[in-house]
């Protein structure tokens, strides 16, 4: 497919993706060997009318890419170099050649240094994570970027000890200092506390119990927080407002959440139940439309959903069961894995001829630059135990 035939096949997306979106999040992995070059990407994202990417590293070649696009940019700085972090003259540096150069082309916001480190039971890297988050922000704060680029971690779902129902969320005892010096960084530097979130394990270890439409958004009977009277339709606002709750619980009602990692496989082994084309539409297309909508969850109904789906392609380098490499909202060529019902806000994305090649023959290798985080390598909710938001569901639905 050549550069003409692919912005002609990018206007066709609007009729795939029929439904008006303001803003999308998206996750960019490249753990794969058949993606296309970033300048490819950037009327790939613009088609689905993607405002924010998290990207895993701060891989220069996509930075430059997505100059000048207004696209905000997340990138990430990996557990193998929190060690290096803690050395205020290594983030300096990291700071000097990874961020400084970028901006203020390339609309990079956020920072996030680590990624889930408090659950994976390592001290070496949890003894890492706040310095390593300081001296970032320092070096930032050096290079006058620090109003303009956050830093913050990523956390799986397994930091909650008490999760049924939302209302008492709560933390784990065993995570409490750690957890709450970085809580302390969040409030002091103004930086969001990042949740990956995946309703999907929920059901593939528990497809008897667990009601598929209560995880995929389709109508259902829902149940009711009795502490709150709250009434939740899907498990995913669950999951957001037993976070709320937890937070609020340590004072830190105000901090903001955001939803860094969601999704659900098109793809998967015989014993993962749900991961069918037909699931992952609708998690995905649903989930969308409820961030269009511009409502919150029923604990903070006037706060933005900060949402980043996951993932943009499918990845055919990732470890583990096939479910690891079918996330994708599109397949390596450009196409839809599935349609979602999404029209583009603006479908072609700059002026100029984006690349010189060809989008399908424009193969990239994958990138492991030294800020490549190797515990995206496989979704590490999947060792989250989600029997209390099985437990909400069985004893509270009305």
């Amino acid at each position: 497919m050549d550069f003409p035939e692919f912005f002609c096949y990018v206007s066709i997306l609007a009729c795939l993706f029929p439904i008006m979106v303001n803003s999308i999040g998206i996750n960019y992995g490249q753990i794969a060997n058949n993606l296309p070059s970033p300048e490819d990407v950037v009327p790939l994202v613009k088609s689905i009318g993607a405002t924010k990417v998290k990207l895993y590293d701060a891989d220069p070649r996509v930075l430059k890419a997505f100059a000048n696009t207004d696209v905000e940019f997340m990138v990430g700085l990996g557990n193998e170099y929190l060690d290096q972090m803690r050395d205020p003259t290594n983030a300096q540096a990291w700071v000097k050649e990874n961020i400084q150069p970028h901006v203020p082309a390339t609309k990079i916001t956020s920072i996030f240094v680590g990624n889930e480190v408090l659950t994976l039971n390592d001290t070496s890297l949890s003894d890492c994570l706040l310095p390593a988050m300081q001296s970032v922000h320092a070096a930032l704060l050096n290079f006058g970027l620090d109003k303009q680029v956050t830093v913050t971690t990523t956390h799986s779902l397994a930091i909650l000890q008490t999760s049924y129902p939302p209302s008492a969320g709560a933390f784990r005892e065993d995570l409490m200092d750690p957890l709450c010096e970085t809580l302390n960084f969040h409030q002091k530097t103004g930086s969001p506390f990042l949740i990956n979130a995946y309703p999907y394990f929920a059901y593939k270890g528990n497809p008897e119990q667990v009601p598929l439409d209560f995880v995929l958004f389709q109508p259902n009977q829902g149940v009711t927080d009795p502490q709150t009277h709250l009434h939740y339709d899907n498990m995913l606002y669950a999951q957001i407002d037993a976070v709320y709750s937890a937070l609020a619980s340590l004072g830190y009602k105000k901090l903001p959440v955001h939803i860094s990692e969601t999704g659900w496989p098109s793809k998967g082994d015989e014993d993962e139940a749900g991961a069918t084309p037909e699931d992952a539409e609708k998690y995905n297309g649903n989930l969308i439309k409820l961030m269009s909508g511009k409502t919150g969850t029923p604990m903070r109904p006037n706060s933005d959903l900060n949402i980043y789906i996951f993932a943009l392609f499918n990845e055919n380098m990732k470890p583990g069961p096939t479910s690891e490499r079918n996330y994708g909202l599109f397949k390596p060529d450009g196409t839809p894995t599935y349609p979602l019902g999404i029209t583009p806000n603006n479908v072609v994305g700059r002026n100029t001829t984006v690349g010189g090649g060809s989008f399908g023959n424009a193969v990239t290798n994958p990138y492991y630059p030294m800020s490549s985080s190797t515990g995206y390598m496989s979704i590490s909710s999947a060792r989250v135990s989600y029997m209390p938001f099985i437990e909400f569901y069985l004893h509270g639905k009305l």
